[in-house]
């Protein structure tokens, strides 16, 4: 039996189940994932030697972009990790990209086991054999979720062809649907990926300092100018430049934005130098733009220089499929993060959750199961334990602070248990010196 981990990666249950049983007398561990949205938490979790990926997550669809999208995940992730790729469909030109991309060899379904064995082995060899790899490379942003639903899917199609380009994207959707993170997903994937996002909220932009903030200014160029400083633009010199909320700009600003976009050159506040700026721009905006534009609102012209690209992202209403690997998401990450583990959804509260329209969608979604996680008394978060408001959008302004949320629920377990501490702290499911820990932190 060959030292290693095998991580085999295909949504056909059947597949998983014949390539684990050929496996699990070769290798010493084969974990295996029906979902792709899995390689995260595993390539996180332990280390692995070797991905089996299939290249098509879609029924209906062969194109191979879901593949290659995780396969780009995967370098970005753990450099040097080698991975082959599997697919039914014999299509020499996506065997070609997918070994282009940086895959260690590609196998046709239905494999031969003798030849997949020693490709697998061929494969470990090459990275034992090489120089050693550098450390697990972990993302400087959070990995954005993407899902499995059909329209996700698509939506996935658009962004591995555009990413590699420096076309504009605007970015549109409702409040709380993740337009920064695929926004930082975007960049991620470009050829820019190297330098960081320059990440501007134009809705907290003041008019009075636009100016200051996006082209930079000079010592001297106003009251509190006391040192030069370079502004938004030349800072993503290199990078892309992410323009949140870009339909909250006044249109007196609008034209200062256009012309820095156009001529490719900004100048600071107290100058007359220009300076050249090599920047990609990504927009996003929750507003209706053209119907702005309709209004005399927004420009226009700047309109069109920021729509090179559209991608709309839909309500998470129209997603369904995607809650329950959300919520099952966010439900992993707090757990761990407020040390309640071994809390799992009831099956009656996953429905509950899939059934409702989140009005506020993924933010409102995560505040919702965080705010369980914390007050969760048992182990298993039923559906009356979940807080949400049908109909009705959470105001998160009006939400209580998280903070005073964990406060009032040690307050509360502390009285339930008569002031024991030590039964407060299995209740909350959190060590004694934890709950110390946080009575000193709310001066408890």
């Amino acid at each position: 039996m060959q030292a290693g981990t095998i991580l085999i990666v295909d949504d056909n249950k059947s597949v998983l189940t014949s390539l684990e049983l050929l496996l699990e007398d070769e290798f010493e561990q084969v974990e295996t994932a029906s979902n792709p949205n899995s390689i995260l938490s595993v390539l996180d979790s332990r280390p692995v030697d070797l991905v089996l990926l299939d290249m098509n997550f879609s029924a209906g669809v062969n194109t191979g972009n879901e593949g290659l999208f995780w396969l780009r995940r995967i370098q970005e992730i753990a450099p040097g990790l080698p991975v082959i790729m599997l697919t039914a469909y014999g299509d020499v030109e996506l065997a070609v990209k997918a070994l282009k991309s940086g895959a260690a060899d590609f196998v046709l379904k239905p494999w031969d086991n003798d030849n997949l064995l020693e490709k697998i082995r061929a494969a470990l060899q090459g990275r034992q054999s090489g120089q050693p790899l550098p450390p697990p490379k972990r993302p400087s942003e959070p990995a954005m979720i993407i899902g499995h639903s059909p329209v996700m899917m698509k939506l996935i199609k658009v962004v591995t062809k555009v990413a590699k380009t420096d076309a504009n994207v605007l970015i549109t959707g409702e409040n709380g649907t993740g337009k920064e993170m695929l926004a930082r997903e975007i960049h991620r994937l470009s050829l820019r990926s190297r330098h960081e996002m320059v990440h501007v909220d134009m809705g907290a932009v003041s008019e009075s300092l636009f100016e200051s903030e996006l082209f930079g200014h000079e010592r001297g160029a106003f009251t509190d100018a006391r040192e030069s400083r370079p502004g938004k633009f030349e800072a993503a010199h290199g990078s892309t430049l992410f323009l949140d909320e870009i339909g909250n700009l006044p249109l007196g600003l609008q034209a200062k934005l256009l012309a820095a976009l156009q001529n490719r050159e900004i100048t600071r506040l107290g100058s007359n130098r220009k300076i050249p700026v090599d920047i990609r721009l990504i927009a996003a905006t929750n507003r209706n733009l053209p119907e702005m534009v309709a209004h005399s609102l927004f420009r226009e012209d700047l309109f069109y220089r920021i729509n090179t690209i559209q991608i709309e992202i839909p309500p998470l209403r129209n997603r369904r499929e995607d809650i329950a690997l959300f919520a099952d998401y966010f439900l992993k990450k707090y757990t761990a993060l407020y040390k309640r583990t071994g809390i799992s959804l009831h099956p009656q509260a996953v429905e509950k959750l899939t059934n409702y329209d989140w009005p506020g969608n993924i933010r409102e979604l995560q505040h919702t199961i965080e705010k369980a996680v914390i007050l969760a008394e048992k182990n298993v978060i039923r559906a009356s334990d979940l807080f949400i408001r049908p109909g009705k959008a959470v105001s998160f302004s009006e939400a209580p602070n998280l903070g005073e949320v964990e406060r009032q629920a040690i307050l509360a377990a502390i009285t339930q248990n008569e002031g024991n501490l030590t039964a407060a702290a299995e209740q909350l499911g959190v060590s004694r010196q934890t709950l110390y820990n946080k009575m000193k932190r709310f001066n408890l």
